[in-house]
């Protein structure tokens, strides 16, 4: 007879997914804290009932716990926005989703040829203060890097379109997730799939506008070509993260708007607030950046950049600016892929989910497309119902 295998790791990890702590799981189960540590740490087997309500509180299928991994998607560093707000349990949260979604990335691998990684070689000197980030040396490197990777994507110095679009077709792979945005923007990760670097941006998902969803996309690729990734985050100081994040938006400002045609663009009405609102339907970013943009290009002086964002404040624009439309994502490369596997016959939505439960990878169809970000239903399998009644043949 064979018998199953309870994995803790497992227990472990789909814990860390919902954001609990251990004390939090064990007053929803009434399972003691030390029961549970026993489980996640395999010094310990819990009986059938125990599983199936552990399985019910976390909302992961009773056969999660019985399976190994047989991905090979190896996550290293994650590049969070609003770290310092953020608590160690809401990062390691979204985390350990942006790695289902690349366990899920590597599998269809099998059946799909992606866009390939294509960023240009980047030589970054940077700071580590966040002070010496706003002299004209680190300033100029940055906008040169910025302008750089305009060139090396062949986009021209204009407002992008759909920068989402741009990001996939290169290669970075882009999804969204609901989470705290009053603790995480976005953040972005580099996981190895198949020996090759992958890097995943996600952002997040609710009543958040175009402009500052666009800034956190271009945010997370300045991490991705200026930033070190094979390193602890934990493990560095508080400056200099701040000046790792204070790099990013300065090459988020210069990549979206570049300084020749933005400046050109805004030389006219630096101080108009009433022209920042036309040019926010053009560029698509927020009246702030954009404000920023022009006191670092040097267009108006600090006191009229002081008045400007004392204005900002006094419209209460620092919450709500006008012109604001919430924004969601395109369908992304993963809604592709699904879609073409399921309309040219190659796999049926029963047939995905198995493939991907046969791989470790079993969660609810609900869970796998919030993750993959596809619509709704897109992986509800139906079940065929055979007629029992037949008509007499004469």
């Amino acid at each position: 007879m064979i018998e199953k295998k309870f994995y803790g790791e497992r227990l472990r990890s789909a814990r860390m997914y919902r954001g609990l702590t251990l004390t939090e799981l064990a007053k929803r189960t009434e399972i003691s804290k030390q029961s549970i540590s026993l489980y996640e740490n395999d010094n310990n087997t819990p009986d059938y009932m125990k599983v199936r309500l552990l399985a019910s509180e976390l909302n992961f299928p009773y056969d999660y716990f019985f399976q190994k991994d047989s991905y090979a998607a190896k996550t290293e560093t994650t590049y969070f926005r609003s770290l310092a707000s953020a608590t160690k349990k809401d990062r390691t949260a979204q985390s350990i989703k942006l790695e289902y979604v690349a366990k899920m990335y590597e599998i269809l691998l099998e059946f799909i040829s992606f866009p390939e990684m294509n960023l240009p070689s980047v030589d970054f000197v940077g700071c580590d203060d966040v002070f010496e980030c706003e002299n004209e040396a680190a300033i100029q490197e940055i906008e040169d890097i910025a302008a750089q990777v305009r060139k090396y994507w062949d986009i021209g110095t204009g407002p992008i379109k759909d920068l989402q679009y741009l990001l996939e077709k290169n290669g970075i792979i882009v999804t969204g997730f609901d989470t705290n945005e009053d603790k995480i923007d976005a953040f972005s990760q580099r996981t190895i799939v198949a020996g090759n670097d992958i890097y995943f941006i996600a952002v997040a998902l609710g009543n958040r506008p175009e402009g500052r969803i666009r800034f956190d996309m271009a945010h997370e690729l300045g991490h991705i070509l200026l930033h070190p990734w094979s390193e602890d985050l934990e493990a560095i100081t508080k400056d200099e993260f701040k000046a790792r994040e204070r790099q990013a938006n300065m090459f988020a400002s210069a990549f979206l708007l570049p300084r020749d045609s933005f400046g050109k663009d805004i030389a006219s009405y630096p101080t108009d607030l009433k022209y920042y609102q036309f040019l926010k339907n053009k560029w698509k970013v927020s009246i702030q950046a954009m404000i920023y943009r022009t006191h670092q290009l040097g267009i108006m002086s600090d006191n009229q950049y002081q008045y400007l964002m004392r204005q900002v404040s006094k419209n209460g624009w620092r919450i709500k600016e006008p012109g604001d439309v919430s924004y969601s994502l395109n369908e992304n490369i993963f809604q592709g892929a699904i879609d073409l596997l399921i309309e040219q016959n190659v796999l049926t939505a029963k047939e995905i989910l198995d493939l991907y439960k046969k791989n470790g990878v079993t969660l609810y169809p609900e869970d796998m497309e919030e993750l993959l970000h596809l619509r709704p239903d897109t992986l509800k399998v139906e079940e065929k119902v055979v007629p029992i009644l037949q008509l007499r043949k004469k």
